[in-house]
């Protein structure tokens, strides 16, 4: 057992309610997942229970305080962090009214369209820094509204995921601004709800719960808490972060010029900004940070580590990843000119297109499987790099190192392709809990275990491996040619879409 002073971050991921306990140097004392299902009742539609959430959350803590060894009077704040952009609605009881409508849920297209019209698409990106997308949580409000007008009619309180537990452990009603930004209900510049969008959609703002930054203490934990999780009544709750955010609060991504990128199943490139900037034609998504007073932008492909996972399940399942990548360093950089286009689930930055389909383009008698993985490999950096285009086309200023995670993280090759291809240094760190991590060090910025989130980061991230620049001339005079093949492709692509050429006729 020990008496040291312990941090605990939370994560209510989509698949998980995730409890991590680190020590003040950052050193991972224990951690703990309970896992969580998810609930499609109708096509397009992906639904979770909030008390599943609870239930998941009160076992984790209550496992990583076993595991430790620790009592729950050892814990000297919590940190919040999950999935953005759920909807959760509370009555003026504060009792759940329908099951939370999550971030990748699809039912809400016609709502979208309706948020454009109100506002007009160009003002809602000025404002909000996003266009409306079927993720948000505006237009599930609206969908609320038009199809379920009795719930509606019920709806005192809008929650986040994350900040439903929130409402468990303190009894109060709060959100962090990077989650709130993630609403498209928020004044991206004045870091707070917009009168204007609310007005628009009709909205109550007293529906809507107060903004904190992300290291500011929330609330505390009530005796009730206390008694089911085992945490000590009076325990602070801090603000916290969406799930992005916070895991690029755990690798460091806390100043301008150091980038955060996430290559997992889907690949996401994370950049802090002083400044609400936004990409004119919401390309990017522009949130809060977690970092009080920073702002970020975010790119998302949606088929990353998952290009080379569907590859190698689907031509070469008894390989591993490992054989497949050394046949494919063997192999010079541009594949012998042949390209692969990563959009196996459709797409989202720079094309928010669900109907963009994956390609090999160039193929030859020459080309063997070593070359097509190296393609796969080379496709993906390309579409990361998309990203980077777009951040320094909206005034982002200089890359100088990117901080990589995510399982496509531990290639060497992959990692000196990505380098090579966008030309800058590529930093492995010793933070591989993801956000988590990053929730724990808020709270303990939040209470002044940290002055601030540099120091924190500074005392408890370190390099493990370091990724240099090497030839960069082919991949420089090859990417405008993959830039080339969406435009291309993308009217065959919507064509091949059609409901003739898909399995039963159903698309």
């Amino acid at each position: 057992m020990t008496n040291e002073p312990l941090l605990l971050g939370i994560d209510i991921s989509t698949t998980g309610a995730k409890a991590l306990l680190i020590n003040s140097q950052g050193d991972v004392v224990a951690s703990a997942t309970t896992p969580l299902t998810l609930d499609t009742p109708r096509p397009l539609w992906s639904e979770q229970h909030p008390a599943d959430w609870w239930e998941g959350v009160v076992n984790s803590i209550r496992q990583v305080l076993v595991e430790a060894d620790v009592a729950g009077e050892t814990v000297t704040a919590v940190g919040l962090t999950g999935q953005m952009h759920g909807l959760v609605l509370l009555d003026k009881a504060g009792e759940v009214l329908r099951p939370a409508i999550l971030w990748n849920d699809q039912r809400t297209a016609a709502q979208c369209d309706a948020i454009r019209a109100r506002l007009g698409q160009e003002r809602l990106i000025r404002i909000t820094g996003n266009d409306a997308l079927t993720g948000f949580t505006a237009p599930k409000i609206l969908w609320v509204q038009e199809n379920e007008p009795e719930i509606y009619g019920q709806i005192r309180h809008i929650l986040l995921p994350k900040d439903y537990i929130r409402y468990k452990l303190t009894g109060g009603y709060a959100i962090d601004r990077a989650g709130g930004a993630g609403t498209l209900l928020f004044d991206l510049a004045q870091r707070d709800w917009s009168p204007e969008v609310l007005a628009a959609l009709d909205i109550p703002v007293d529906w809507l719960p107060q903004t904190f930054e992300g290291t500011a203490v929330t609330g505390t934990i009530t005796p009730a808490a206390a008694e089911i999780t085992g945490l000590a009544a009076g325990t602070p709750v801090v603000g916290g972060g969406g799930d992005q955010a916070a895991q690029a609060v755990g690798v460091g991504a806390v100043q301008p010029g150091i980038v955060a990128l996430t290559l997992g199943t889907s690949g996401v490139v994370f950049a802090a900004t002083e400044e609400p900037l936004y990409e004119p034609d919401g390309r990017l998504h522009a949130f809060c940070h977690a970092v009080p007073n920073y702002w970020h932008f975010m790119g998302v492909m949606l088929s990353a580590a998952g290009s080379l996972q569907w590859f190698r399940d689907t031509l070469a399942p008894d390989t591993p990843f490992d054989a497949l990548t050394a046949e494919a360093a063997a192999i010079p950089p541009g594949s012998e000119g042949l390209l692969f286009l990563p959009y196996l689930s459709g797409e989202r930055t720079p094309y928010p297109d669900p109907l963009a389909r994956a390609a090999w383009v160039g193929l030859t008698l020459r080309h063997t499987r070593a070359h097509m993985t190296r393609a796969v490999l080379e496709g993906v950096a390309f579409g990361v790099k998309d990203s980077f285009t777009l951040l320094q086309n909206a005034g982002l200023g200089a890359i100088n190192q990117v901080r990589i995670s995510g399982g496509g993280a531990k290639s060497p090759l992959w990692r000196q392709i990505l380098a090579d291809v966008l030309g800058v240094e590529l930093v492995n760190v010793s933070t591989t809990e993801g956000a988590a991590y990053g929730a724990a060090l808020l709270a303990g910025v939040g209470t002044a275990v940290w002055p601030d989130v540099d120091a924190a980061c500074a005392a408890t991230i370190r390099f493990t491996q370091m990724t240099g620049v090497g030839d960069t001339a082919v991949y420089d005079q090859l990417y405008p040619i993959y830039r080339q093949l969406y435009p291309a492709l993308q009217n065959s692509f919507h064509n091949l879409s059609s409901p003739h050429f898909t399995k039963d006729n159903v698309m």
